[in-house]
């Protein structure tokens, strides 16, 4: 099975995920913009950090399929997997931006970050796996240390949020693995430019 059905799925997704934490949004009840910083300042806090997340996701998840011929019912799965992570963060940023970044939203929403972080590693895997050793998408991955970094980084997160820390220092470790993949990777996108799309 060729990989449109499943992009276009996954596309659809992510920008119902995108509306619906956009929903969220509180609208101010003045019209001056100390009006807008009060009652909406820390949802549209919460909200960029998640859609930067999500068109992350979109984006890895773009390349990754140009660079993948074949999809196989394990990867349909690992798809799923991926995206039911991703349809939790509305429900986690709404949470958050509730709670006025509470201890314990902050941990719920950094764990659905790794969830999600988990469910794209499995994806890739099992890619690698039916694509094969040498493929496009196994070179390119080399030995994905951003990954491995981005995984440190949000359990750092994690723990600070457990540990009687001030979250900013949860929120930081979020961030940064935000700021991590809003730089392209050149190894994706040197394999794509080799492999144009059928």
């Amino acid at each position: 099975m060729r990989t449109g059905r499943l992009e276009a799925l996954s596309d659809g997704v992510l920008a119902i995920i995108i509306t619906i934490m956009v929903l969220e949004l509180k609208v101010p009840e003045g019209h001056r913009l100390t009006d807008l910083i009060h009652s909406t300042g820390v949802g549209l806090l919460s909200y960029l950090l998640s859609f930067v997340y999500v068109g992350i996701y979109w984006n890895n998840h773009h390349h990754m399929f140009h660079l993948i011929e074949q999809v196989t019912g394990g990867i349909l799965w690992a798809n799923l997997g991926l995206l039911f992570a991703l349809s939790l963060l509305p429900f986690t940023t709404a949470w958050v931006d509730e709670s006025r970044f509470a201890p314990n939203p902050i941990f719920a929403y950094g764990l659905n970050l790794l969830a999600a972080a988990i469910a794209y590693f499995i994806l890739q895997a099992v890619a690698i796996r039916a694509q094969g050793p040498d493929s496009p998408l196994r070179r390119a991955v080399g030995t994905d240390r951003k990954g491995k970094l981005s995984a440190l980084l949000l359990v750092a997160g994690l723990l600070s949020a457990l540990a009687p820390a001030p979250v900013w220092i949860a929120l930081s470790c979020f961030a940064a693995v935000a700021v991590l993949w809003t730089v392209p990777d050149p190894r994706i996108a040197r394999a794509v430019a080799v492999h144009p799309e059928p």
